[in-house]
């Protein structure tokens, strides 16, 4: 659940950008315990010229991505918790590619 007004912008404002080359999933959950990825990408073919309109988002979006954006800078605790997410997720593909 979005708690601020800026998540659901990012959010809204992410799927937005991404979808035109990609499955967005926003809010998506994580297993482990009850937390949320803001922004969860798996990108699909894409025309170049469109990759390359959005920069290093673009770059960003060439491979599966967890985005999770702030509005402020971002402390040490919120980092950490960003890279559980992302261990998480890799630990819940590791377990699927072996069935």
């Amino acid at each position: 659940m979005t708690r601020f007004i800026y998540d659901q912008f990012a959010k809204d404002y992410l799927s937005e950008l991404l979808s035109p080359i990609g499955q967005v999933t926003a809010s998506r959950d994580v297993a482990s315990e009850v937390r949320e990825i803001d922004v969860y990408f798996t990108p699909s073919t894409a025309t170049q010229d469109y990759v390359e309109m959005l920069g290093i988002l673009g770059k960003m979006a060439t491979t599966t991505a967890l985005f999770e954006p702030f509005c402020n800078p971002v402390t040490v605790g919120e980092v950490c918790s960003c890279l559980g997410k992302l261990l998480d997720v890799r630990a819940e593909v590791e377990r699927r590619s072996r069935r």
